[in-house]
């Protein structure tokens, strides 16, 4: 997932930000400091910047970079998801690899300045639903099944989760917005159940709202025929 942050970058007017030499930018990590990070991730290109604004000393710019979020290489386990902070860089290089007077040199700066910002990482939500019998008599009752999985950064697979509220919606045949029926709480893998009476044609579909480590997700309607 391509995930695009833009943000406001202020520097002294003097400070060079070529992109070879030097680079400024941003960094996503989780941990307590900088010094004590547990995780991190940050954009494989340079940002691209336009000058907004200049002062005698400084200059102001809007930048945007994009992170490539790939789980395999950046999420381990289940303490990815939740808040992590947003930190600045700034990096500088000067090389002489002129060797005619017998000597090289190389120098390597690194800045970094944490807690700018917060954002959230949070484990991808998938729902299914599947109503029966279809068609079904008006009047009757109608089941409803479904299961709430998420994202298993530890398996990079779908796991069941469990003891979650998920709201139960029908969009009646020509209506243009689903209403909620009910609240059904996920069980054992994430499996979902309701029973309702059939009282018209229309589609059922289940609807998640996400937690703090979790997103959102909604299931594609399933039509059932009352007759």
């Amino acid at each position: 997932m391509k995930v695009p942050i833009t943000y406001t970058l202020t520097h002294p007017v003097d400070l060079v930000i070529d992109g070879e030499t030097s680079a400024a930018g941003i960094t996503l990590y989780r941990g307590t400091s900088l010094s004590k990070l547990r995780n991190e991730m940050g954009p494989d290109d340079a940002p691209s910047c336009t000058t907004k604004s200049t002062t005698a000393t400084t200059v102001t710019q809007s930048c945007t970079e994009v992170i490539a979020v790939a789980p395999q290489d950046y999420l381990y386990d289940a303490a990815d998801a939740g808040t992590w902070k947003v930190a600045g860089f700034y990096g500088r290089t000067t090389s002489d690899n002129d060797d005619s007077d017998d000597h090289i040199s190389f120098d390597y700066g690194y800045d970094m300045w944490g807690g700018l910002g917060t954002t959230q990482v949070k484990r991808a939500a998938k729902l299914t639903t599947d109503a029966t019998p279809e068609p079904v008599t008006k009047g009757k009752a109608l089941t409803v099944k479904g299961a709430l999985t998420r994202a298993n950064w530890e398996t990079s697979k779908y796991s069941g989760y469990q003891g979650q509220p998920v709201a139960l919606q029908f969009k009646a045949k020509g209506a243009t917005a689903y209403k909620t029926v009910k609240t059904v709480t996920s069980g054992t893998a994430g499996a979902l159940t309701a029973t309702v009476k059939a009282s018209a044609d229309g589609s059922y579909r289940y609807k998640f709202a996400g937690t703090p480590t979790t997103g959102t997700a909604t299931a594609t309607g399933d039509y059932v025929d009352v007759k």
